[in-house]
């Protein structure tokens, strides 16, 4: 069993950070559970070594500890190659060059009853979706093909036997896939962007299979993004962990806190001389 805490280095944790890791760790702690820390730097134009060694500075300050070394999502390449390479023999997934604002005009006049959006944003409407996979170029993103990965599994009774449990509050629920949903509120996904050769969904599925994660703690702002993870995983034959969609943490005007928000920063409040017990009692914890 194990608990993480999963940042990005692209700038200083906030009380939001502060929140999801405490909760992470306080449950770990309280079930015996282990608790590790990952890295998670795919994104290396935004990613700073300043910022990875807050994170360090911060959690300790905060009083987590963890196993080291820390797994960085950087140096995991050849596994996310590995994972994307088995989507890609099972024929389900297709080369796309279409930038954000060939898509965005793709959608310019969506059906009715829809804003063309979900849950990466615009849903893409499938302008590359018949090209091979045989025709991918250095400069095309990699999408998984929604309706033939939904068939691969064995249609819509399939999808719906899909399920993955939310954990906290007073009793665990069962949430099940629906075929439909994922056809319209997540569509065709990317697997690996251009720049980066792979993605957030396809690598944190990837990461935390190999991590043995038990019980995944973050924002409710990503639950939506877990039925694509769902999905992925028995795609990928990985297992599934248990789910912890925690309230996010607002400013007084309601706005969901930022990394430029400087000033609610971890950094900020210890240099300010708060204490960790003050930043628990801010997070109602």
């Amino acid at each position: 069993m194990c608990e993480r805490f999963a940042p990005s280095p692209t700038g200083l944790l906030h009380l939001g950070h502060a929140f999801s890791a405490l909760t992470a760790w306080d449950a770990a702690r309280q079930s015996g559970a282990g608790f590790r820390l990952r890295i998670e730097d795919i994104d290396i134009s935004r990613a700073r070594p300043e910022f990875e060694a807050a994170i360090y500075r911060d959690l300790a300050w905060l009083g987590l500890q963890w196993p080291r070394p820390v797994m960085r999502q950087s140096e995991r390449m050849p596994a996310y190659k590995d994972a994307l390479n088995i989507l890609i023999k099972k024929d389900l997934c297709y080369p796309c060059s279409c930038t954000r604002r060939d898509i965005a005009t793709a959608l310019a006049a969506p059906q009715e009853g829809s804003d063309g959006t979900g849950v990466d944003g615009q849903v893409y409407p499938g302008t590359c979706r018949n090209r091979p996979i045989s025709s991918r170029t250095d400069k095309d993103a990699i999408r998984l093909n929604m309706a033939k990965a939904i068939r691969h599994l064995g249609g819509d009774a399939a999808i719906k036997a899909l399920q993955f449990v939310e954990i906290g509050g007073t009793a665990a629920i069962t949430h099940r896939l629906d075929a439909g949903d994922l056809m319209t509120s997540c569509g065709d996904i990317v697997l690996a962007r251009r720049d980066i050769g792979t993605s957030y969904h396809l690598a944190v599925v990837v990461d935390d299979a190999a991590e043995s994660v038990s019980t995944v703690t973050r924002g409710r702002d990503m639950f939506e993004a877990t039925r694509i993870h769902r999905l992925l995983q028995a795609l990928l034959g990985l297992p599934t962990p248990g789910y912890r969609h925690h309230r996010l943490i607002r400013d007084v005007n309601g706005k969901r806190l930022a990394k430029r928000d400087d000033a609610r920063s971890i950094d900020a409040y210890r240099a300010a001389g708060k204490s960790v017990a003050d930043i628990r009692h801010l997070l109602g914890l």
